[in-house]
């Protein structure tokens, strides 16, 4: 069974529905942002990233040899409520190259796929990349240090299968990301060293990934986040607990999903604001423009800290 059940019974921030999530060029790639479908090179990959945090991570890789378009791209929407399009489903079915995410975040990929079968068609499933089972029960993998230098090396490979003679530029750039995210390791060592086992509370396991890496104590039940990510309520106990968090200030940082919340988080956003406590706002998907994915994730560990050192709270990016 997929770790996520949508659909979610949310409101998404300043739009009315996640169905108006639109496609994106991934920013980062060499193809050029401004560029269109029926603009590229025959000799031109064309990529999909389910997510514009892997298609950041295509073109970073792909460089000038990869068109790579985003299918979520929007923070302003909830991805566990992405209803694809015809539009999305051409997109796809056109790609030779493709990354998802898997554990039932971007079903609908597999729905794509399934329909436009294409035995040319090379497909990254980061859940099978990475080993996971379909019991993983936090989906947000892209907060997991291990996740994209494992799929830049995916990505890498699957291109050079389709353009060997660029095999060694693909290498050579997968090395390069891997290594420009030292800045970002270096940070979570920094933060687990000086501000060890800091008390936390999340709306959502967005981030939790990174938050163990960096060895932080999370406090709200796993249970209350599961039923906020999945749309389900609370139980009145789990509820209890998250206020005391606030109430009792047992917790140096309120983390959030900034892309979606409801009236039961909004209030948990207040309560901490009241009693003191900073908040965090934490992606699903990345922010853009401004960012790729290192400097995504580095500003991140920036904002927590800045929360844990000097109480001063980063709602946006």
């Amino acid at each position: 069974m997929p770790a996520v059940s949508p659909p979610r019974r949310r409101t998404v921030a300043a739009l009315a529905s996640a169905g108006l999530a639109t496609t994106m060029l991934a920013a980062g790639c060499s193809s050029g942002a401004g560029s269109t479908a029926a603009a590229v090179s025959s000799s031109t990959i064309v990529a999909v990233g389910a997510e514009n945090e892997y298609a950041n991570v295509i073109g970073q890789i792909g460089g000038k040899y990869v068109h790579v378009t985003a299918i979520e791209s929007n923070p302003n929407t909830d991805p566990h409520t992405f209803e694809a399009s015809a539009s999305v489903a051409q997109l796809v079915s056109s790609a030779s190259l493709v990354v998802q995410n898997g554990l039932g975040y971007d079903s609908y990929m597999n729905k794509i796929e399934a329909a436009a079968p294409n035995a040319h068609r090379k497909v990254i499933d980061v859940q099978s990349l990475l080993g996971l089972p379909d019991s993983t029960p936090n989906p947000h993998l892209w907060y997991k240090p291990g996740t994209m230098p494992a799929v830049a090396n995916a990505v890498a490979a699957d291109l050079a299968a389709i353009q060997p003679a660029h095999a060694s530029y693909f290498k050579a750039n997968a090395s390069a990301f891997v290594a420009s995210l030292a800045a970002w390791n270096n940070a979570m060592a920094a933060f687990k060293a000086k501000y060890p086992n800091t008390p936390v509370a999340t709306t959502e396991p967005v981030a939790d990934y990174m938050l163990q890496t960096i060895g932080a104590d999370n406090l709200t039940p796993f249970a209350f986040q599961a039923d906020i990510m999945n749309g389900t309520d609370p139980s009145a106990q789990n509820v209890a607990v998250e206020r005391s968090l606030f109430t009792q200030h047992k917790v140096k940082v309120l983390l959030y999903n900034q892309q979606v919340t409801d009236s039961l988080t909004e209030s948990f956003i207040t309560l901490a604001r009241a009693n003191g406590i900073p908040v965090v706002g934490v992606y699903e998907t990345m922010p853009v423009p401004g960012y790729h994915y290192q400097s995504w994730m580095l500003t991140e560990v920036q904002d927590l800290q800045k929360a844990v050192a000097s109480k001063i709270s980063t709602e946006h990016l």
